[in-house]
């Protein structure tokens, strides 16, 4: 398993979390603009509404080029609704804002299949020069709870966008591919596991593998997914990866199939990176993917080779899952 743990940096800044008011980390505050600075509720101490008007009282929002949200909750789970109705309430006092990164969240703080997510196509709509949206959870794993949604959506600015999931819901895949995003140049969805929601289809990638929408698309990882050789199958031929400067497909459940596929389709020794880590592939295919790469100066990466029955799929497993 991958450990899901708290971002360090954030849009090429260090992440500083805004400490308790009156505690004896508050201290000299960095500048506003020189950190990304990460909002999270105290373990039952305060509701994020506090912590929220703090961090707009305290800090001179207006040079806030990035922002993190850790845990919102100060007991129970909740929703991550009101997180998002604030961001988008206040969001003209963040001119500067140009990379937002919802539910910084360890597995120890909370699993990703339990996390309620919601609607994130607002922020989008409200900060129109966003250029960076990381987003970390499930989808449909707990019947009943809040979903992560994404309606389709056009959007000038946006450079990078990040599902972290076990289980990304297809119909966050297809909004991803329905979207207008002309700028967008790293892509990266992690697919997860079915058991935890992770629905999506090689039919609702082909938006994205055909890359019409996406002109500028340099990076793409369709990871951590237990479909990875249909997705390596698609991709030997899908229009989109000609102009790739780096493809991952690290994570999953990547075997023996997928890897002929990318080695019989189109070639690949254009791009700079093949991220393939935690992979299934047998010492053979192993040693032609690297003897390929290293002919064409690509960097590979093979690392997390992971042993199972090979006359047993379901041995496989994603990296990330629950």
């Amino acid at each position: 398993m991958t450990d899901i743990i708290h971002l360090d940096t954030f849009h090429g800044l260090p992440v500083h979390t805004l400490p308790p008011a009156g505690s004896a980390e508050a201290g000299s505050p960095p500048a506003a603009g020189s950190v990304a600075w990460r909002l999270e509720c105290p373990p039952d101490d305060l509701p994020f509404g506090e912590v929220w008007r703090q961090f707009l009282d305290e800090v001179d929002t207006t040079r806030v080029r990035a922002l993190v949200i850790g845990p919102w909750w100060d007991g129970e789970y909740v929703p991550l609704g009101p997180v998002v109705a604030a961001i988008v309430s206040d969001a003209d006092r963040f001119p500067a804002l140009r990379a937002l990164f919802l539910a910084d969240v360890e597995s120890e703080e909370c699993e990703l299949s339990w996390l309620q997510l919601c609607d994130v196509t607002p922020v989008l709509e409200a900060l129109p020069l966003l250029e960076e949206l990381g987003v970390r959870g499930c989808g449909d794993a707990v019947p009943g709870e809040d979903r992560l949604r994404l309606r389709p959506v056009r959007h000038a600015a946006l450079k990078t966008l990040r599902f972290e999931s076990g289980g990304l819901p297809g119909h966050v895949v297809r909004a991803v591919g329905a979207s207008e995003l002309p700028a967008l140049e790293h892509l990266e969805l992690w697919l997860g596991s079915e058991w935890y929601g992770g629905d999506a289809t090689v039919a609702d990638l082909a938006p994205v593998l055909s890359g019409a929408s996406l002109p500028r698309l340099r990076h793409l990882g369709l990871q951590n997914s237990e479909i990875q050789d249909d997705i390596a199958v698609a991709l030997a031929s899908a229009p989109v990866v000609a102009r790739l400067e780096s493809l991952s497909l690290a994570m999953g459940t990547l075997g023996d199939p997928g890897a002929q596929a990318l080695l019989d389709g189109q070639p690949l020794t254009h791009l700079s990176e093949l991220d393939l880590h935690h992979h299934y592939l047998s010492a053979p295919f192993v040693s032609r993917i690297e003897e390929l790469c290293a002919r064409a100066d690509v960097r590979a990466r093979l690392d997390e080779a992971e042993r199972w029955d090979d006359e047993d799929d379901e041995a496989r497993y994603v990296a990330v899952s629950e």
